[in-house]
């Protein structure tokens, strides 16, 4: 049967009926005129040697409402950079790439680090710490998604689901964040937050009692997931942890009564 789950404070959007992929794309091109849309894409250069990203840039050249995408490229030397501005060079959109151990940015990152500003640890939460301090300078984006690099079933409808809730100017959702289900290959998966999330957060809530933040939390179907998408504005007080604590730390820092969670179907994240 049909999954219909709506039980907490956040709103859960189920495919009960499928769209057209063309009807979804078509209306986000004319959300664009008044929400701009971006996509930010931490990797590290081992992703572009791999097969997800391939697929990936591909797929994004088809994307025709996508005002910017930002790449911020971990651990790679200077002829790896020159590869990826040629591996990414496909994208008809404009594309900048934030080349973290390149020599510019290790000097913002110094002079940041000086005033006690910036992110000291290496990793993926620096990496996306740059590409949204860059995105906001930029100001070309309304709204920005942010996903992995390393989707193998990668597809247009997942960006488009994710983006269409904060895109739409008639919806007043300011964050959100995909589920999916976490069965594949005849194993049940997701063991972190069946195990480790859901029982800590009802552990926290008979300890501390009733809790509109918990509830929250507590609302989310897959609060690990690592896709989400939001209104660039709640982005300056958004924290982001150095070492990239997961979907939970982003969901912590996003505003509580904008949250909700469209569906991506189950192949989606293997």
């Amino acid at each position: 049967m049909s999954d219909f789950y709506q039980d907490g404070i956040i709103t859960n959007f189920h495919p009960l009926a499928q769209r057209e992929l063309s009807e979804l794309e078509y209306e986000l091109q004319v959300f664009s005129g008044r929400n701009t849309m971006g996509l930010i894409l931490p990797s590290l250069y081992s992703e572009l040697e791999g097969p997800a990203l391939d697929k990936i840039v591909d797929v994004l050249a088809q994307v025709p409402y996508l005002e910017e995408i930002v790449i911020g490229l971990d651990r790679a030397d200077h002829e790896q950079f020159l590869h990826a501005k040629n591996f990414f060079s496909r994208l008809p959109q404009r594309h900048r790439i934030l080349w973290n151990d390149g020599p510019r940015l290790t000097a913002i990152a110094d002079q940041l680090s000086a005033e006690g500003l910036a992110p000291n640890e290496p990793g993926k939460g620096r990496n996306v710490w740059f590409c949204v301090g860059y995105t906001l300078a930029s100001r070309r984006s309304s709204c920005v998604a942010l996903h992995d690099c390393d989707i193998v079933t990668y597809d247009r409808r997942m960006l488009a689901r994710l983006l269409y809730p904060v895109a739409n100017p008639n919806f007043h959702y300011d964050f959100c964040k995909g589920y999916y289900a976490r069965v594949a290959n005849g194993k049940l998966n997701g063991r972190v937050g069946r195990l480790l999330v859901f029982p800590l957060l009802k552990s926290l809530q008979k300890v501390y009692g009733n809790s509109d933040f918990l509830d929250y939390l507590r609302s989310y179907r897959y609060p690990l997931s690592g896709e989400f998408a939001m209104r660039t504005h709640i982005l300056n007080n958004l924290r982001i942890p150095s070492d990239w604590g997961a979907g939970d730390r982003r969901i912590v820092g996003s505003p509580p009564q904008h949250g909700h969670q469209p569906y991506l179907p189950g192949g989606y994240r293997r």
